[in-house]
C-alpha cells in the first residue's frame, strides 16, 4: 500500500529515503482526523518518528511549500535520553529538509551556549530532553508561545526517569490550542493521567496487542555455569556473526569488564553507559552505524529508542530486572520488518527467575546450551564458502597477480593461505562445558518433580563422584548453591574445576543440600585449590569456603552412627517410660531450697 497523500516536500523526502509503504502505526496516525490530539501505543521500531513527523506537516505547513524564515519554534519533540533525542533530530532533519526547516537540538551533555545561539538565530523545530529544555525555558532562551505541535516520545520512560515535574512545566508553557501527540510503549495509569490533563479528546491508537511478543524477534535462552557467562557471550557473537550486536549488562562496572574482555579477544566493540561523556557515547553509536564496530556493550541506557542499522542480535549478559526491560532491550533488533535474535544468558542458579520472566512476558523461548567451539567452526566453514569475495568476477590486475602466485605455488597452498587469512580475522571460540544431555527446556518441559519422601537431608548423587573417591584422605569444602538454585553435578563439577584449578580426579564425593553443596578435594590438590579459590573470590566469582568454617560444619559421614560406649558413672540415664499404675520414684530433696509444698486439690464450688 503506498503512502497516503502527504505534503509534497515530505513525499519527495520519503521517496529519496526508499520509503514505499507505511508501517501500521504510520497508517493509523495518518488516517486520524486533522486537528486532533493522539495517544499512541506502538511497538518499538515501528516507525513512530516518521509517523508524528508526517502528522505534524498539516498544522506546520498547511498549503505552503516551504517554511518562512525561522523565529520561535513551531514544533517541539521531547525524548527521554540524549541518544533518542539526537536520533529524532536526524529523522526530522531529512524529513523536513525539502521544506526548508531549521532543526535545533537541546540535550544534556552538549554546549548550552551553542544551543542558546542556535535558538536565538530562529528555528522551526526543537528536539530535546526534559531537563535541558526546562533550563532553556527558565533562562529565557526558549519561547514556546508559537508552538503548534508538541510530541512526547517514550513518555512512559520519561516518567520512570523522574521527569514528570519537568514535563509539566514545559507543557504549561505551551499554547492551549496546540496539538499534542503522546507516544508510549504502554498506557499505564500515570500516562493516562498526563494525557487527561494535557490533551483534548485525544484519539487512542494501539497498533499491537499488549500480550503479544514481537513477531520478528526469535527468543532464545542459553543455560551456562555461573562462571562461564563471559565465554557464552563470546561464543554467541561468533556463532551468529551478526553485522551488529548489542550486549546488555546490569551495571557500568559489568559493561567495562565485558567490553575489555571482548576487545582483548579481538572483537571490534564499543561500550555505552551513563558514565561516559556525550562525545564518547555519540562516537560509540556512530561506530556501530558506520560498521567500524560490530558489538556494543551497554547498560539499559541503550534499551529504548535507539535505531541501529543491521542490528541482528541482542544478548542479555545479565538477566533483565523485569518484563518491560526484557522487551525493550530485545526491541533494538527485529526493526522495520527485519528479523532478529534475542538471547538471554541464564546461569543455572537463575533458571527459575528467568522462567518466570518469560512466562509473564508470554514468550515462546527456545532453551539450549551455549554454542560449542566445534559448532562455531562448522559455521565458519559455511560462511567461508558463501563469502561474496569468492563469487565476484576478478579484475584483469587480480588475474595477473593470481597467475604469478600459481606459478610459484600450488593451488592447494594458495587456498590454504586464504583459509588462514580468513580465520586470522576471527576471534577464537571458547571451549565450554557441553550439557546437551540436560536440555530440559523451561518449566513446562521438566515434568513433575520426583517424590523425595519425608527425608529432607542431603541428597547423595552417585553421578557426582569424580573418577575416583578419596578414602578419607581429603578435605571438605562448600559452595553457597544448593537444590533451591538448581544445583546439579553436571555443571558443578566444571565450575569447581575452573575456580579451583583442579581436574575431576581431584574431586571426591559431592553432597547437595537445600541451600549449599559440600564436596571433597584430595589432600594432594588441596594447597593449590585453596590458593585458586582465594583468587577467584577476589575476582568476584562464586565464593568457595572450607566446610569446617564457622556456620558450616562438615557433613557427617554416611553409614551407621559410631558406638558411644558405656555412660560415665553418675551420668543421667537415658529416658525410660515409667510403668503405668506404679508409684512415682522418690526424687529426693530439691536442690537449692526447701522442698516444694504438696499440691492440695481444691474442692469444687458449691
Amino acid at each position: 500500500m503506498p503512502f497516503p497523500a502527504t505534503h509534497p516536500a515530505l513525499a519527495r523526502a520519503l521517496d529519496a529515503q526508499g520509503y514505499r509503504e507505511p508501517t501500521p502505526v504510520q497508517s493509523a496516525v495518518l488516517a486520524a482526523p486533522p486537528n486532533i490530539d493522539l495517544l499512541v501505543s506502538a511497538q518499538t521500531g515501528s516507525g513512530k518518528t516518521v509517523a508524528f513527523g508526517l502528522a505534524a506537516a498539516i498544522p506546520l505547513l498547511g498549503d505552503a511549500e516551504r517554511f518562512e524564515r525561522g523565529g520561535a519554534p513551531l514544533f517541539l519533540a521531547i525524548a527521554p535520553t540524549r541518544e533518542l533525542a539526537l536520533q529524532v533530530s536526524r529523522e526530522l532533519t531529512w524529513l523536513y529538509a525539502a521544506a526548508g526547516a531549521r532543526v535545533v537540538t537541546c540535550v544534556g551533555g552538549m554546549d548550552a551556549r551553542q544551543e542558546q545561539r542556535a535558538l536565538s538565530g530562529g528555528c522551526h523545530i526543537v528536539v530535546g530532553t526534559p531537563g535541558r529544555l526546562r533550563d532553556h525555558i527558565e533562562r529565557g532562551n526558549l519561547d514556546l508561545g508559537s508552538l503548534k505541535v508538541v510530541v512526547l516520545d517514550e513518555a512512559d520512560e520519561m516518567l520512570d526517569m523522574g521527569f514528570r515535574e519537568d514535563l509539566e512545566e514545559i507543557l504549561d508553557s505551551t499554547p492551549a490550542d496546540r496539538r499534542t501527540f503522546l507516544f508510549s510503549a504502554t498506557i499505564a495509569k500515570e500516562i493516562a493521567s498526563l494525557a487527561k490533563r494535557y490533551q483534548r479528546d485525544a484519539q487512542r491508537i494501539d497498533t499491537i496487542r499488549r500480550d503479544e511478543a514481537h513477531g520478528d524477534i526469535e527468543y532464545r535462552a542459553v543455560r551456562v555455569a555461573p562462571n562461564e557467562i563471559e565465554n557464552a557471550v563470546v561464543n554467541l557473537l561468533r556463532y551468529f556473526e551478526s553485522p551488529g550486536a548489542l550486549i546488555f549488562c546490569a551495571t557500568r562496572e559489568r559493561v567495562r569488564h565485558l567490553y575489555g574482555a571482548l576487545r582483548e579477544r579481538g572483537f571490534s566493540a564499543v561500550q555505552l553507559s551513563g558514565g561516559l561523556s556525550q562525545k564518547e557515547r555519540a562516537d560509540a553509536l556512530q561506530s556501530l552505524r558506520d560498521g567500524h564496530a560490530r558489538a556494543c556493550v551497554a547498560t539499559d541506557v541503550a534499551a529504548r529508542g535507539l535505531d541501529l542499522p543491521d542490528l541482528g542480535l541482542v544478548i542479555h549478559a545479565d538477566l533483565p530486572s523485569n518484563t518491560a526491560g526484557l522487551l525493550h532491550r530485545s526491541g533494538r533488533t527485529g526493526r522495520a520488518g527485519k528479523k532478529g535474535v534475542s538471547v538471554v544468558v541464564v546461569p543455572h542458579t537463575k533458571r527459575r527467575p528467568a522462567e518466570r520472566l518469560f512466562a509473564v512476558a508470554n514468550l515462546n523461548v527456545e532453551w539450549s546450551g551455549p554454542p560449542l567451539a566445534e559448532e562455531i567452526r562448522a559455521k565458519d566453514q559455511i560462511r567461508l564458502f558463501e563469502d561474496p569475495l569468492l563469487n565476484e568476477p576478478p579484475s584483469p590486475e587480480e588475474l595477473e597477480l593470481a597467475a604469478k602466485l600459481l606459478a610459484d605455488r600450488s593451488p592447494e597452498a594458495v587456498a590454504a593461505a586464504l583459509i588462514r587469512l580468513h580465520r586470522s580475522r576471527l576471534p577464537a571460540p571458547e571451549e565450554m562445558f557441553d550439557d546437551r544431555g540436560n536440555d530440559r527446556g523451561g518449566s513446562d518441559a521438566r515434568g513433575p518433580r520426583p517424590d523425595r519422601g519425608p527425608e529432607r537431608g542431603p541428597r547423595l548423587d552417585h553421578g557426582s563422584r569424580a573418577e575416583h573417591t578419596p578414602n578419607g584422605d581429603s578435605t571438605w569444602f562448600r559452595l553457597p548453591v544448593g537444590r533451591s538454585k538448581n544445583a546439579d553435578p553436571k555443571w558443578l563439577v566444571p565450575l569447581i574445576c575452573r575456580l579451583g584449578h583442579v581436574t575431576k580426579k581431584d574431586i571426591g564425593l559431592i553432597k547437595i543440600f537445600d541451600n549449599e553443596t559440600k564436596f571433597e578435594i584430595t589432600r594432594e590438590a588441596e594447597p593449590r585449590f585453596r590458593e585458586a579459590i582465594k583468587t577467584a573470590a577476589d575476582a568476584g566469582d562464586i565464593r568457595i569456603n572450607p566446610a569446617g568454617a564457622p556456620g558450616a560444619p562438615p557433613p557427617r559421614a554416611a553409614g551407621p552412627r559410631p558406638e558411644r560406649g558405656p555412660r560415665p558413672e553418675g551420668a543421667r540415664p537415658p529416658y525410660a517410660p515409667r510403668p503405668q499404675g506404679g508409684p512415682r520414684p522418690d526424687r529426693g530433696p530439691r536442690p537449692g531450697g526447701p522442698p516444694k509444698k504438696p499440691f492440695k486439690k481444691r474442692a469444687p464450688n458449691g
